[in-house]
């Protein structure tokens, strides 16, 4: 299914949007070195019910997964990328955290996630890895033009991510998203130009380019959910969900300070 929002709807669409870039940002803020991963998950709910919106993620139980999902957001820790299901852990410095948030206010969802190292320590190959992923999602959006293609996004995407010396995998990747969480078109992290769906204004769509250092190979977790880097190399995922409108694409999930 691929919905086309109208005007009410892509109002209520930037109310959520807003919602989950503040909740990132405070979440970002508190995860210092100490910090457990069941307390996030536990500052998250509180700060989507406090606001009266739902997480999209609690009740989440597709085929890919051990579902139901349990919890609402997803915490994915260095060689963790995508689906990380928040567990007794407390962050180190020098760890790379990733924070992966889906939630729905008034019919309305919006999805984003930010990878940033926790504490003092910082080292190039996570930084690295982090700026190539905001890098790729910055072309991917500027690509998300009215008359431009899904495919037009993929290889801006996929050509920042290449060019920055990484192998990418397309198992997962970018979606529509609108009433739900996960909708049609798929948007693939790599792709060729002027393929797939024409872009309209009213579309949504979450773009979330994510890399692993050495590998382009999964494995998933006892858990049924955390996929990792097969090699045991760290992983960065940035993501925002963005309105594409008659001119340059709105984007929803910003922090903000943005």
């Amino acid at each position: 299914m691929i919905e086309i929002l109208n005007s009410h709807e892509a109002a209520r669409a930037k109310v959520t949007g807003a919602l989950v870039g503040q909740i990132l940002q405070t979440l970002r803020d508190r995860s210092v070195v100490g910090t457990n991963l069941l307390d996030i998950n536990a500052w998250a709910r509180e700060m989507i019910l406090g606001a009266g919106a739902e997480s999209c993620y609690v009740d989440y139980a597709p085929a890919f997964g051990r579902g139901p999902f349990g919890h609402y957001i997803c915490t994915a820790v260095n060689d963790a990328v995508l689906h990380g299901l928040p567990h007794d852990y407390a962050l180190a410095d020098g760890d790379l955290l990733t924070l992966d948030l889906a939630i729905s206010k008034e019919g309305i969802a919006a999805d984003a996630a930010i990878s940033f190292i926790v504490g003092p320590t910082q080292d190039t190959v996570s930084t690295q890895l982090i700026q190539a992923t905001e890098h790729a999602l910055a072309a991917g959006i500027d690509a998300a033009r009215p008359g431009a293609k899904i495919g037009d996004i993929s290889y801006a995407i996929g050509t920042v991510l290449r060019e920055a010396g990484y192998s990418i995998n397309t198992e997962y990747g970018g979606h529509g998203i609108g009433s739900t969480m996960h909708q049609e078109p798929h948007i693939s992290n790599n792709g060729r130009p002027n393929r797939g769906y024409k872009l309209v204004p009213g579309l949504m769509l979450a773009l979330e380019p994510w890399v692993m250092t050495n590998t382009a190979k999964l494995i998933t977790d006892p858990d049924g959910w955390t996929l990792r880097s097969a090699t045991g190399c760290r992983t960065a995922h940035t993501e925002h969900t963005v309105l594409i409108t008659e001119g340059a694409p709105q984007v929803l999930t910003l922090p903000p300070s943005s």
